[in-house]
């Protein structure tokens, strides 16, 4: 069973520094039919502007990943961490008990385009921080496995029985990624169009697929495709 969920469809702020969707409730957005989906609680789409950001603020109780799509964003926390996230990069953040972070955008001319997912963990754990670089060509074409509860293949390592996928599809490229169908699988487009399970999707969209063994994803143009494989919560 494959629900879609379209881009225009989301919730939207837009506080000028900021432009934001949101996948699922979030801040001023609340929706009670998109509050989560098994434990995939965010996905929001920000657009940063220049030389702007999210000041100091804290986070508990959350896996947080950031994928930048176009930009820079430069992260700082209380645990010492300090980095400038590109495209390619995942960026991994255990909240664990409390951890106080920001993110600004770097670049005094160009806006940062990224992603910002939360994850409700299975267990308690203490703050932590992790980041990998995944190049293109490890996604073209097929699915490259960037977050899991294993840390496998060299994904980061979240507290959670999730999986974080993300491919690249232009053309003639397809795959498709076996999965178990008591499980739930969230399909979110960042940018580009594709086939998923013979249905097309933009920029933006989603899919919620339940009861299916695979995810076929083919006929891209432009598109990066995020895959989670999630359990379901009791």
């Amino acid at each position: 069973m494959i629900t879609l969920r379209k881009a225009q469809d989301r919730g939207h702020a837009n506080h000028g520094w900021l432009d934001s969707w949101h996948s699922f409730s979030f801040a001023g957005y609340q929706d009670n039919n998109h509050v989560h989906f098994g434990p995939l609680r965010v996905i929001n789409e920000d657009r940063v502007a220049a030389g702007q950001g999210f000041g100091s603020h804290p986070h508990r109780d959350m896996e947080i990943i950031s994928y930048v799509l176009e930009g820079e964003l430069e992260h700082k926390d209380n645990m010492g961490n300090g980095s400038i996230i590109k495209p390619g990069n995942v960026q991994r953040m255990s909240a664990g008990t409390g951890v106080v972070h920001s993110e600004y955008n770097p670049s005094a001319v160009n806006p940062a385009h990224f992603l910002q997912i939360w994850i409700i963990p299975n267990k308690a754990a203490p703050a932590s921080y992790e980041e990998k670089t995944f190049p293109e060509e490890d996604k073209r074409g097929k699915f490259r496995l960037v977050a899991s509860g294993t840390g496998e293949n060299g994904s980061v390592t979240i507290n959670q029985d999730a999986k974080l996928y993300i491919g690249l599809f232009d053309g003639a490229e397809t795959t498709t990624l076996k999965v178990n169908p008591e499980r739930l699988v969230y399909v979110h487009v960042a940018r580009g169009t594709v086939t998923v399970n013979g249905q097309k999707l933009e920029a933006g969209d989603a899919a919620k697929i339940r009861a299916e063994s695979a995810v076929t994803v083919g006929e891209g143009n432009g598109a990066e495709v995020l895959v989670f494989d999630l359990p379901q919560l009791q």
